[in-house]
């Protein structure tokens, strides 16, 4: 396997390269990038985070990585296929036809975490990540030994994508039409784009990026890849079980502007929260949700404040995480001490 080498966000940081082999959609050679925060003075914990990007999104958020790293965790993020580090020129940023090809980065990206560290493994995500982490989550929950025995011990969605925001239409009448012109015609961009609203409102909070993989206005977004998004919703809206308890994150409020004003600054201006909350009960296993009041989409992107708090809910739902485990594994133990002995083999 190739060494880690070092990452562009410097001291402390390396990146993996995972090839993937030839694109299902058609676009050449793919490969996603794992990135770690590992100081060298830093004592390296049993436990870890994997954290997985949104949409028009990489790994840059160092403060993040630095409280997981305070709080005990070794971490790790994700850059996926066609995203930030992984994405080549040949390649449609973000373009896929079905969010389950995606399995193949993270079971890999867990696998190098669980050889890495040796204990269990916490995963977040933003956005379009909040969507894709709690599917592939259901289909690694429903093999043996479940999410838990694939080392998993609890998910962090921080403002989840869960459903198509807008007027109703777009939510059945749009869905049909997306899902058509997903199949005839996948790569061809979604009219209508190109708002710079939350993008400046990042800039204007002093957060530095690199905007050929962060544009702005965002990336054109295709009718294939909202296709694959919106059978994605649908399969949520049905149930899931991601097998551990979930952490979601959300802004108290949305507000959607045609163009940036400091008001921006305080709301999620990308997603609808009040979509996030009506659709957190299709988890499965314990979830909590947390609104900040203030906080931007990215809740670990907003002004001081609320960014403040927003890491003070957290650690205080690591906190009951840790006793969680405790009680689940000391249960565990209890019942398996009651059981009667086997008599298997004996007459």
């Amino acid at each position: 396997m190739t060494t880690w080498q070092p990452d562009i966000l410097g001291d402390g940081y390396q990146q993996l390269s995972l090839p993937l082999g030839n694109d299902p959609d058609g676009e050449g050679q793919i490969s996603a990038t794992l990135v770690r925060y590992q100081p060298e003075t830093a004592e390296l914990p049993d436990r870890a985070v994997l954290y997985i990007h949104g949409f028009t999104d990489y790994f840059f958020q160092q403060h993040l990585a630095e409280h997981f790293a305070a709080q005990g965790y070794r971490f790790f993020a994700l850059d996926l296929r066609k995203c930030g580090r992984s994405r080549l020129p040949q390649h449609t940023p973000h373009f896929v036809t079905d969010l389950e090809f995606y399995d193949a980065e993270l079971e890999e990206a867990l696998r190098i975490v669980r050889d890495v560290v040796g204990g269990g493994v916490l995963l977040a995500a933003h956005s379009t990540g909040g969507l894709v982490l709690p599917l592939w989550l259901d289909r690694l929950n429903r093999r043996p030994g479940g999410a838990g025995g694939a080392g998993v011990i609890g998910a962090i969605l921080n403002s989840p994508w869960f459903d198509l925001q807008g007027p109703s239409y777009l939510r059945n009448v749009g869905t049909a039409a997306i899902d058509v012109l997903g199949r005839l015609r996948p790569r061809e961009a979604v009219p209508g784009q190109k708002l710079d609203t939350y993008g400046l409102s990042l800039q204007s909070g002093g957060w530095s990026y690199n905007l050929d993989w962060k544009p702005l206005s965002g990336f054109p977004v295709t009718f294939g890849w909202l296709r694959a998004v919106r059978r994605g919703h649908a399969r949520l809206h049905r149930g899931l079980d991601v097998g551990v308890p979930s952490l979601i994150l959300r802004s108290g409020e949305s507000r959607f502007a045609p163009e940036y004003d400091p008001a921006v600054d305080t709301v999620d201006a990308v997603l609808d929260v009040r979509q996030i909350a009506r659709w957190a009960g299709c988890l499965g296993d314990r979830t909590t949700v947390v609104p900040v009041t203030g906080a931007r989409h990215d809740v670990f992107l907003s002004t001081p404040g609320p960014l403040a708090t927003a890491f003070e809910e957290l650690d205080l739902w690591l906190e009951w995480l840790d006793g969680h485990s405790t009680a689940a594994h000391a249960a565990g133990a209890r019942a398996d001490a009651a059981r009667p002995p086997s008599t298997e083999g004996h007459a």
